[in-house]
Order: structure tokens, then C-alpha cells, then sequence
């Protein structure tokens, strides 16, 4: 019986510290951090949805740089798919190309110490950000560099929901076809995106290179007008609120975790009582346990105030798209979930240009006709074993 009064005791002891640890580290975290909001620049911006197709086009991109490449990945598998994408970079840097390659030390964990040695005997410059560090170990380990961004000759930038792995270009035999948005973008905004590389790679590092004018080449502008919004925890909730409260006509969601933050179901839920049309998308299979389970409790809410809730059948969606009004659409690596709101490192794309919109308000009615329509009887009475995922979900949205 003493054991077992002793385990307890430990267990115990184990959560409070582990909690004041996160609580703690956030706070802290979120003492030091200062939101980023760069100016609205203009330039020319592609959207592809299709992992073959944006994996061409990258794959040219990276094998026509002539002075730098800069990359950061949340995730690269130590796939076949994966040892091609550092080839690519161990080509180029080889030929006198400076390459950086900043991953995060969680999500590309099973990268081979050999394509590492190999990459850097090469002249490539890998190295792993977000790694757990004292005094708040446990929190560090549940942050996040969820960023995904490429920029080429300090010209081309590329942003979005795509990884590197096999799933990535359609060959998971469970979650092919991979649905996602990612942007290709050129023009005098790519000057921020560098920027914001390497910030963060002088927090990995040590080193900065900001003040390296190299890297900044003259840009033109172009004709659509767009910011970049990076994130680092603290201060997405509010920016995406205030969107959600100016929005009069309809708000679209795509993501493939919907797990936010409750203001932001609150906003949610506010907007269709004013009359605004809202409607969410998210995947019917999942890449994660308990992730779909732990949405059901804000989906239910949706579609009890009056909202529309659809769930894509034709593969796995992975997207991360705001609509709102038909004049504005942000896309990039946020999911609407707690973690990207509250823990990860984050980088959207907020998109002013009409014909972009309405290009993209077009694609999501594509996703939406491959997808099923949810009614508050189809949430209303999961069986026990879905129910206690939710509830778990709910109890560990953070760390999801």
C-alpha cells in the first residue's frame, strides 16, 4: 500500500512541477516576445495545392540559385523523398552556393547523423532550432518551429503547409492525396521573409547575418499587395480576432486541426449571431490521434450557433486558409489550433490582391464540393471510446 501512496505522491508532484514549468515558460516567454507586423509590400504571389507540382517547381528553383538558399522546415523525413531534398542542397552548395538549413530539433528528429555529416562536409549549414533548455525545460520542449520557408537569391520566397517527405508528393498509401496550400512568392516582400529567417537562425545559431547587404538584393515591386505576419506564441489569438469581429458578410476556415483557443470560438460563434455566414473545413481522416476527436466539442458549437461544418473526403487536408468578405485571405503554417496560436513559431501570409482571393475562393470550392456536409445529429451522441478521446484531446489541447 506504501507504493502505491508513494506513486501517487510522485505522479503527483511530477504534474505540478510539469505544469508550473509550461505555465511559467509561457509566461515568461510571453514577457519577452514583441509582436512583428511588417508593412504591406506588393509583388506576385502563385498558390499550389498539389505536392508534385510545388515540389517541381521548388526543386527548379533551388537548382537556378546562384548566390544563397535559405531553408527552414518543421519537418524533413529521412525518407527516400527526403535524402533527394538534401542532394539538392548538397549539390548546390558544392558549386559555391551558400545553403542554410535550419530544421526543428522535434520535428525532423529522425533526420541520419550520416546525410548530416554528409551536408555539412559539403559546405551546407544544418542546424536545429528549438531545442528543450533550462530553466523551463518542459515548456521549450513543447515549443515549436512550425515555419516552413524557403528563400532562394534573396528573390524567391516559397510559404506554406508543405513539409519534405514521401507523404508530402502523394505516396502514403493512407493519407494520399495530400491537400495543402503553399505560396510561391517574388517581389519586394521577400526582403521581410529574409528577415525573418534569419532571426531566427541567429536564435538557433548565434550567428547574424542581417547586416549581410548580400542578401538583400534591389527588389521590384509587383502588383499584389500582401504582408507577412510571423507569430511566436503570443500574439496571433488577438490579430485573427480582430479580423473575425470586422468580418460582415462570411468567414471561411480550412485547417486540419480545429482545436482553437475559446475567444476565438467565442468570435466565431459572435459573427454568425450578427448574420455573418461561417464555415469550417477539416479532413475526415487524420495524420494525429485524438486530434479529430478533440475538435468535435468546437465543431458542435459551430453548427449550433448556425454554421457550416464540412469535412474533406478526397484524401488529407492540410491546409491553413482565412477567407473573410471576399477581401481578405491569409495563408501559411498556422493551423487554428491552441499550439499554433499560444506555442509554435509561426509565419503567415495576409493577401489584399483581388484576383487572388477569388482564385483562392474558387480552389476552396473545389475542396468543399469533395467533402461532406456535417449536421449537429452527426456530432451529437459519439460512442464512449470517441467521446473519452475527446475529452482527452480537450484536457491536452496545448500540446496536440
Amino acid at each position: 500500500m506504501k507504493w502505491l501512496t508513494g506513486s501517487i505522491i510522485l505522479i503527483t508532484a511530477l504534474l505540478f512541477a510539469a505544469s508550473a514549468d509550461f505555465f511559467l515558460g509561457r509566461y515568461v516567454h510571453g514577457k519577452k516576445m514583441r509582436p512583428c507586423s511588417y508593412p504591406v509590400r506588393n509583388g506576385r504571389i502563385q498558390l499550389i495545392t498539389s505536392g508534385p507540382e510545388l515540389f517541381s517547381n521548388y526543386f527548379d528553383d533551388l537548382y537556378k540559385a546562384e548566390t544563397s538558399i535559405h531553408v527552414l522546415f518543421y519537418i524533413v523525413k529521412n525518407d527516400r523523398f527526403g535524402k533527394l531534398f538534401f542532394e539538392i542542397l548538397i549539390d548546390q552548395a558544392r558549386k559555391g552556393i551558400k545553403v542554410r538549413l535550419l530544421l526543428d530539433w522535434f520535428g525532423s528528429r529522425t533526420v541520419s547523423k550520416s546525410l548530416l555529416k554528409k551536408a555539412r562536409s559539403a559546405g551546407v549549414e544544418v542546424v536545429f532550432c528549438h531545442r528543450p533548455r533550462f530553466p523551463f525545460a518542459f515548456f521549450s520542449l513543447q515549443q515549436r518551429n512550425h515555419r516552413k520557408v524557403t528563400i532562394i537569391d534573396g528573390k524567391i520566397g516559397y510559404v506554406g503547409g508543405f513539409n519534405v517527405g514521401k507523404e508530402y508528393i502523394d505516396l502514403d498509401p493512407v493519407l494520399s492525396p495530400w491537400r495543402d496550400y503553399h505560396l510561391r512568392i517574388e517581389g519586394e516582400g521577400i526582403a521581410d521573409l529574409q528577415t525573418e529567417f534569419l532571426l531566427d537562425w541567429e536564435r538557433a545559431a548565434g550567428t547574424s547575418h542581417l547586416k549581410d547587404s548580400s542578401l538583400y538584393p534591389h527588389l521590384e515591386k509587383g502588383p499584389m499587395p500582401y504582408r507577412f505576419f510571423p507569430t511566436q506564441g503570443v500574439d496571433a489569438e488577438e490579430e485573427i480576432l480582430q479580423l473575425i469581429d470586422q468580418a460582415e458578410e462570411n468567414i471561411f476556415v480550412g485547417t486540419p486541426y480545429f482545436v482553437p483557443p475559446e475567444k476565438l470560438i467565442y468570435g466565431l460563434v459572435q459573427a454568425i449571431q450578427r448574420g455573418v455566414a461561417v464555415t469550417v473545413l477539416v479532413p475526415d481522416k487524420s495524420d494525429h490521434p485524438i486530434v479529430k476527436e478533440a475538435s468535435l466539442h468546437y465543431l458542435r458549437k459551430i453548427l449550433a450557433a448556425g454554421g457550416d461544418v464540412y469535412q474533406y473526403e478526397a484524401g488529407f487536408f492540410h491546409a491553413k486558409v482565412i477567407l473573410i468578405d471576399g477581401t481578405f485571405c491569409d495563408i501559411g503554417t498556422a493551423n487554428f489550433d491552441c499550439r499554433s496560436f499560444r506555442l509554435n513559431y509561426e509565419i503567415n501570409c495576409f493577401i489584399y490582391d483581388q484576383k487572388f482571393i477569388d482564385e483562392t475562393e474558387r480552389i476552396v470550392q473545389e475542396d468543399i464540393s469533395r467533402s461532406s456536409r456535417l449536421s449537429p445529429e452527426d456530432l451529437a451522441d459519439p460512442p464512449l471510446s470517441v467521446r473519452s478521446k475527446e475529452w482527452t484531446g480537450m484536457l491536452f489541447k496545448y500540446f496536440l
